[in-house]
């Protein structure tokens, strides 16, 4: 079995939820791997540590888990999927500055946003890093590739289908 450590972020079907009155059930119900963050009222943080054969598996088992218990939660964010320098630096242990050597290289992915920060998604860089002959950690790598993909489906969700289909028409595969 491999493992792979995610988390998933719901938000509560009433906004005024105490999430904390979650937590037993959802212990019961197979998140005893799952570490709950409970900030913010309306909101439900579980980050996963749980063995499996694949990340869709360990993705999918730990949000049947949270909807036999929340079926009314909605899924508003996987990660890990959007890191900065900062949180690159830590992956791959070594210091910013040996992270800003790799970002300066023409062949380093584009951000997904470069303000006084870049963000890149993780999939994309740790593919950058593997074809650029680097070890990465491959379930790091599989649970990013999903995450990333998940949390796409979900933007494209919220976007109004016309505006959609013109994004589409615009975009060049």
């Amino acid at each position: 079995m491999k493992e792979y450590d995610f988390a998933l972020m719901f938000r509560l079907n009433q906004s005024d939820a105490n999430p904390e009155i979650y937590l037993d059930p959802l212990y019961q119900a197979g998140c005893d791997d799952a570490l709950p963050g409970i900030g913010k009222p309306g909101y439900l943080s579980l980050d996963f540590i749980r063995e499996s054969s694949s990340a869709f598996e360990a993705i999918s088992s730990a949000i049947d888990n949270v909807k036999s218990v929340l079926s009314e939660a909605e899924l508003i964010h996987i990660s890990p999927d959007l890191v900065g320098i900062k949180e690159l630096a830590c992956i791959f242990k070594c210091s910013r500055q040996n992270i800003q050597k790799f970002v300066s290289k023409p062949t380093f992915p584009n951000p997904v946003y470069k303000g006084s920060q870049a963000i890149w998604h993780l999939a994309a860089v740790l593919d950058w890093f593997v074809a650029n002959g680097h070890d990465v950690n491959q379930e790091l790598l599989e649970i990013a590739e999903l995450s990333m993909s998940i949390n796409l489906r979900i933007g494209n969700q919220t976007a109004k289908p016309q505006a959609l289909n013109q994004a589409k028409s615009l975009v060049v595969a």
